[in-house]
């Protein structure tokens, strides 16, 4: 490969730490982290466990992505994610309803941490139907004004959002489903290789995953699908120049 030709970078996949009990999670952790670093503790485990579920992972030698989706008034913004950036989270999640002024105070307090702490705004919930690809890139732009580090959103609006905010901006892609899989609630769904080739940057997947009987061979074939698709829409830059 010529150094001039395009390398598509494989998007990470983050598993969704669901689960009721630190326990319960810190044994998921255990037998998936060969295969991911990156995990999401949200509003089930931190309610459940607290900071303990974050550094439960990092003592592992994982990323965390904090998904507790705050909205709420700026200041209040500002010190969860303040907080959130002591505890060493790579990635942290508020709601873009929540306004620009309080969008702007989570970016400023992001920083905190030497910048180390990104922040993504959430758009969409992926339970909700209908044609929201105009509202959700509405959203991004916003939070991209706002100074956050990107979005939250299905692959379905994924290359929408990247054609207006540019490919450097951080899409995160949950509902993600295996080829056939159970949607379960999840309304705007995706497989591996629709949300790669919509550009997505990280993949969260949880019940395919910590649902299943064999949690590692579910997540090693989710792993080879995102990988797969990497290399098939790398090949397809590459031809067209």
């Amino acid at each position: 490969m010529s150094p001039t030709e395009p390398v598509r970078t494989v998007p990470a996949l983050v598993v969704a730490l669901d689960l009721p009990t630190l326990a319960a999670a810190e044994e998921m952790v255990s037998r998936l982290f060969p295969v991911t670093p990156w995990f999401k503790v949200g509003s089930v485990l931190f309610t459940a466990a607290g900071p303990a579920a974050v550094r439960m992972v990092q003592d592992a030698g994982g990323k965390v992505f904090l998904d507790l989706k705050f909205h709420d008034i700026p200041q209040t913004v500002s010190g969860a994610v303040a907080a959130a950036a002591r505890l060493g989270v790579e990635l942290i999640s508020i709601h873009c309803a929540a306004g620009d002024a309080a969008m702007r105070a989570a970016a400023e307090a992001s920083r905190g941490r030497g910048g180390r702490t990104r922040v993504l705004g959430i758009t969409r919930l992926t339970s909700e139907a209908g044609r929201l690809t105009p509202a959700v890139v509405r959203s991004a732009l916003a939070a991209q004004e706002a100074g956050l580090h990107g979005v939250v959103a299905s692959a379905r609006e994924c290359a929408a959002i990247k054609a207006a905010c540019g490919t450097g901006f951080v899409v995160l892609t949950p509902g993600i489903r295996p080829a056939g899989g159970a949607a379960d609630d999840q309304r705007r769904t995706a497989t591996p290789a629709q949300a790669v080739s919509a550009g997505a940057d990280y993949l969260v997947v949880g019940r395919p995953i910590v649902g299943s009987p064999d949690p590692v061979a579910a997540a090693e074939a989710l792993t080879a699908e995102i990988r797969a698709a990497t290399s098939s829409v790398g090949r397809i830059m590459r031809e067209r120049g």
